[in-house]
């Protein structure tokens, strides 16, 4: 098997091996006493770009039951056992949490001598935004006596390898924002690609520089600026997939046997191989190639192909379309079996291969990939008698998955930040769809960890890019009472009130007297739309607004709820008190009798479905006006009048349309979803044509809301220790559904023919609830459901 290549058969072993060996974690870490030392590679500058092998070997009498060792690294390692991979890391933190794994070494491990080594590497001034950096650095310890042996200290031989360096992304590439990892370009003349195999010419290594101590999170008198935590996460997923098909080549006469099959690219010749994975992917491409001494070969990412005049149009059609994006570069040298594969993984559903051979032709014998995201399953299920829910269902998952990995991010192209207006929305996705707390649990410790001393959390973390979004604190609250609302955890939930109080008595200084919220600092975005300039809604010169002043009052109600239940009732109390007088504030100042709408300011003529929705949802409009405001904000012939709600933000609109009991209109509301499918896209995008992202998980909450509204599962208390079951079908007749309970599987089935409802329903054990439907509330006892509601709504059971 060709070096690197043995990549994949090592990572499933390893993921197979520490996901059935991974306990839940305590979220208080301990303060280990750490032996091992930091390491790094003599000469290697510390701050500046820079890959380093590390290697060493360890003598085994026999082969070990388990041998668990600590790994972590700045920016990031990649740890061989024996040539087979072990483990990748580390998952992104702060230095005062800095992650290391948990790794046992036994599978690779045999009797006799065993080769560890490491590739590290730190992108220093052109790393992404999401990653911090102290300096260039490697560190392991065992974690017991016997296993201590591995530590890191002067006994590792380490060699700086010249042979991979970095390139900013310019902006005339990237065309729009991107904060994500950069280009690698790697010379293999240079580059030792035997790094994991045994030492033949000692004077490339030497050994290892020693640096600081390792040290916890917690210890005293530490002698590292990295305080270690442990990283909670399981491995992420590594599978092999197919390489895609080719769609067009140039400079040649086919590769039609490409990428499965080896196709050879005659001397002297400029070509290029576009590659169509069918579907958005994230992962590690992997090009094997043989000969070709100094041909250059580029590859080149991108979500969609672009016409002449910069637009995506349809993704499926290449015609006169060019591919435009991130890459990285290889220069060959001659050698047979290299392989072509950067260190970090990559987006994308169109690959180009770009080819420039000298005098000697090149043989590109395949290429493949290695899919990588969080290891999330699809535990929930949706089936009804529209297929277009289904096309919507499973690109919704796919949008999931890839925005998912050591932690969420908003599009894993273009920025892969953490931001808590996309996270709150991805976290429900993975309660409802995954029955799966554990990247989210990472969110929101993540998102407390960043709170400045002002008090207010920064817009997205981990990152070492100040932002900060006001706004977006006040939906990190809303992420903790989701929490609290779906999973039976107090202690997890206690943790996170300090942080919830901080930024409400932020908010409560920049309360103007008229109980609306004044003018923000920083950033008050709330959505992108074409009259929210910037994203931030209008305001009256000293603010109020009513849509901030709006999520101030949802998140001032759900701390209070959580205070009252797991904190301080007193502060809950003034809380409720405080958020009336918003209430008030907001019917008295920002309600139009004339309209009968809500102003999004008090002086002002301005009308958006945020304020009006949000005012629905959280009952500051009456009950009695509810269904008329939502069916006047949603009428196609005001739409010139009221500022619409994006992809994202109709998440907050559906809630409305539920709560004025307008739920049977869902389906007709994902209009904007079926237009993305015509567009051909694999995974929902950022905001309406032109987009700059195809991938955006804030637009991928369709696949709660037909689980939350249309098949009506819902938590009916904290903890979800009851349930509310409420469909929603509208034209749908037939709807079957699963939805992961911590408990256990709640199942639906509804069959609705000429107005009567036939509804089964099985909660798992211990799990009891209310069924309702048209008003009319049944019980749901022992677990079990077997209803007929007739059209004059009285129900029978058969």
């Amino acid at each position: 098997m060709p070096h690197r290549a043995r990549r994949f058969a090592g990572t499933i072993l390893i993921v197979i091996a520490s996901c059935a060996a991974s306990p839940a974690q305590s979220s208080s870490a301990p303060v280990l006493d750490w032996h091992a030392h930091w390491i790094t590679a003599p000469g290697l500058p510390p701050f500046a770009p820079g890959v380093m092998h590390l290697q060493r070997t360890i003598d085994l009498s026999a082969k070990p039951d388990h041998f668990i060792v600590r790994v972590s690294a700045d920016n990031a390692f990649l740890l061989h056992v024996n040539g087979e991979t072990a483990g990748r890391g580390s998952a992104k933190g702060d230095l005062a949490h800095w992650r290391f794994e948990t790794i046992d070494l036994a599978p690779f491990l045999h009797s006799g001598s065993n080769i560890l080594a490491a590739t590290v590497w730190n992108y220093g001034e052109y790393k992404s935004a999401a990653q911090f950096t102290n300096r260039t650095a490697f560190l392991l310890e065992g974690t017991t006596p016997e296993t201590e042996s591995a530590n890191t200290n002067q006994s590792w031989q380490t060699e700086i390898d010249h042979g991979v360096t970095v390139e900013p992304l310019t902006k005339p590439i990237a065309h729009n924002y991107y904060a994500s990892e950069p280009i690698e370009v790697i010379n293999a003349k240079d580059f030792d690609a035997a790094w994991d195999a045994p030492i033949t010419d000692p004077s490339h290594w030497a050994p290892a520089t020693l640096l600081d101590r390792a040290a916890s999170r917690g210890a005293r008198d530490a002698d590292s600026n990295w305080q270690l935590v442990p990283d909670q996460l399981p491995p992420m997923e590594y599978t092999p997939q197919p390489g895609g098909k080719v769609v067009r080549t140039t400079g040649i006469d086919s590769a039609a046997s490409f990428p499965d099959n080896s196709v050879t690219i005659p001397a002297n010749t400029t070509a290029s191989i576009l590659i169509d994975n069918g579907v958005l992917t994230t992962g590690y491409p992997e090009l094997s190639l043989s000969g070709g001494s100094a041909a250059t070969i580029r590859l080149t990412y991108a979500e969609a192909l672009y016409d002449a005049h910069g637009q995506k149009g349809n993704r499926n059609d290449i015609t006169g379309k060019h591919i435009d994006g991130i890459y990285d570069d290889y220069i060959a040298d001659g050698a047979a079996r290299q392989t072509f594969a950067p260190l970090v993984w990559r987006t994308w559903r169109y690959l180009q291969i770009d080819i420039h051979t000298g005098d000697q032709p090149l043989q590109l014998n395949r290429f493949r990939s290695l899919f990588s995201a969080f290891p999330f399953v699809h535990r929930a299920q949706f089936s009804s008698d529209d297929p277009s829910l289904e096309k919507i269902w499973n690109i919704g998952w796919r949008t999931a998955r890839l925005d998912a990995h050591d932690t969420y991010m908003d599009t894993p192209y273009w920025e892969r930040l953490q931001y808590v207006g996309d996270t709150r929305l991805q976290a429900l996705i993975s309660y409802s769809n995954a029955g799966d707390d554990r990247l989210a649990r990472q969110a929101i410790t993540a998102i407390n960890d960043s709170r400045m001393p002002d008090g207010i959390t920064l817009s997205r973390y981990p990152t070492s890019l100040f932002q900060a979004i006001p706004p977006f604190s006040l939906l990190w609250i809303g992420m903790v009472h989701d929490y609290a609302l779906y999973r039976d955890d107090p202690a997890f939930v206690r943790q996170q009130l300090e942080g919830t109080r901080t930024v409400l008595a932020w908010f409560l200084q920049h309360q103007n007297p008229n109980g609306l919220m004044g003018k923000l600092p920083w950033w008050s975005f709330i959505d992108w739309t074409e009259d929210f300039k910037g994203g931030e809604p209008p305001q009256d010169a000293n603010g109020d607004s009513a849509i901030i002043t709006l999520h101030y009052i949802e998140a001032l109600r759900e701390a209070a709820e959580l205070e009252s239940t797991y904190g301080d009732p007193v502060l809950a109390q003034r809380y409720r008190q405080t958020a009336a007088k918003s209430v008030s504030a907001i019917q008295t100042l920002c309600w139009n009798p004339q309209t009968h709408l809500y102003t999004d300011t008090p002086h002002g003529n301005h009308y958006s479905q945020h304020t009006n929705a949000m005012a629905v949802w959280l009952d500051v409009a009456p009950a009695a006006t509810q269904r008329g405001i939502m069916t006047h904000i949603l009428d196609p012939a005001n739409a010139a009048t009221i500022s619409p709600a994006s992809y994202y933000y109709r998440f907050y609109l559906n809630r409305a349309l539920e709560h004025a009991g307008m739920g049977d209109q869902y389906i007709q509301q994902l209009q904007p979803w079926r237009n993305m499918i015509s567009l051909g896209l694999t995974t929902w995008a950022e905001q309406p044509e032109p987009t700059r992202s195809d991938s955006h998980a804030w637009s991928a909450h369709p696949n709660f809301d037909l689980l939350n509204i249309v098949a009506g599962i819902q938590p009916a208390s904290l903890g979800f220790k009851t349930v509310l079951i409420e469909p929603h079908l509208g034209p749908l007749h037939t709807l079957t559904a699963s939805y992961p309970h911590p408990e256990g599987p709640i199942q639906v089935q509804y069959t609705l023919l000429n107005g009567s409802l036939h509804a089964v329903v099985h909660l798992p054990h211990g799990l009891s609830g209310t069924f309702r439907w048209q008003g009319r509330s049944y019980p749901i006892t022992e677990g079990a459901l077997d209803l007929i509601i007739p059209s004059d709504s009285k129900g029978k059971t058969p």
